[in-house]
């Protein structure tokens, strides 16, 4: 036995995504429901070797439905998530609402799993931030080893962690580079972003963090351990799809790099390519459409006593968002649902 699912934002970037990962992984769904704005009420997506027509969201009747996968942003999550959690139906989570309600758990299945339980006090169980869900896979098996003291990352994140328009602006940016008669101003983003950098990503905090930074900094102690810490900058750069990261890690106790790279080998959704030579790491368009976080560049930091520095790539859409969701919705019917 099965069960109902909902994907709500089923016509945008991670919507579609959520939809593939779920007929891929063979999810046990014995009916599935799409949903959208209004707008797009009708429109046709794939599901496996199905057609399905979208529904509006805001006259969905949750009511019998298990699950809802949602991808619609802030603004409408606040409004139909709990109606959807009123209603009997779980809610899995892919805004950043409420990842830091002490009432909901924000789960990355490979490393803190257990905490779904929480899930009962909302009906809501939170999806994380995608630069932090990659980092914190890597990062777990280690600090289960030698107890992370403290952290300085700086990312290189795609621009479709910014939806379609983030793709679009890129796509259509670099077309009029090489015909200037077209000239396509940032609206997305703050600056131009093809053949460019952009060392903000959200709005700018107070102390000089963005909240990208900040979601980081907070997510990571959530998940993982408070007594984390952890300083990052997020940047922005030209490529469709794939995050990376330059991560450093100091330890508590001292972690030899061959020693790292065998736990990470054996670290569930890990996948280590860590070759010295030309071309021995993985760079973002090696990950599209893989499950995996990559770890490549394991190596000693000398200037501390106990420290490694790593490279990490992972599929953005995949493990930051989508197939993160569907994982926890595995996890979620295996402990807790336990249907059939």
């Amino acid at each position: 036995m099965g069960y109902k699912v909902v994907v709500a934002g089923a016509t945008g970037n991670v919507g579609r995504e959520m939809l593939n990962i779920l007929a891929e992984r063979e999810f046990p769904v014995d009916q599935i429901a799409v949903l959208a704005s209004r707008r797009s009420l009708g429109t046709e997506v794939s599901f496996g070797d199905k057609t399905l027509k979208v529904q509006d969201l805001a006259t969905f009747d949750f009511t019998g439905w298990d699950i809802a996968l949602f991808a619609v942003g802030s603004g409408p999550t606040k409004e139909f998530a709990p109606k959807a959690a009123k209603s009997g139906c779980v809610v899995i989570d892919n805004s950043s609402l409420y990842r830091y309600d002490s009432d909901v758990p924000l789960i990355v299945p490979e490393v803190n799993a257990a905490a779904i339980h929480g899930y009962a006090k909302k009906n809501i169980i939170a999806n994380p931030n995608c630069s932090t869900a990659q980092m914190v896979v890597a990062l777990k098996p280690l600090h289960d080893r030698a107890r992370i003291k403290r952290v300085v990352v700086s990312t290189y994140q795609a621009v479709s962690g910014a939806g379609k328009e983030g793709a679009d602006e890129l796509w259509d940016q670099t077309k009029s580079i090489y015909n200037p008669v077209t000239e396509v101003p940032p609206k997305k983003f703050q600056k131009q972003i093809a053949f460019n950098v952009i060392p903000q990503i959200d709005v700018f905090m107070e102390d000089g963090s963005t909240k990208e930074e900040w979601k980081m900094v907070v997510e990571t102690k959530k998940i993982m351990d408070p007594g984390i810490k952890l300083t990052a900058t997020c940047v922005r750069v030209p490529v469709f799809v794939g995050h990376c990261e330059a991560i450093n890690v100091e330890f508590e106790d001292f972690l030899d790099e061959d020693e790292a790279r065998d736990i990470l080998r054996e670290a569930p959704g890990c996948m280590v390519i860590d070759k010295r030579e030309d071309g021995g790491y993985v760079s973002p368009v090696e990950c599209v459409g893989d499950f995996a976080t990559f770890i490549s560049r394991i190596r000693q930091d000398s200037t501390i006593d106990n420290g490694l520095n790593l490279w990490v790539v992972s599929d953005n859409l995949r493990k930051g968002a989508a197939l993160n969701a569907v994982q926890i919705a595995e996890v979620l019917g295996r402990d807790c649902l336990k249907k059939g």
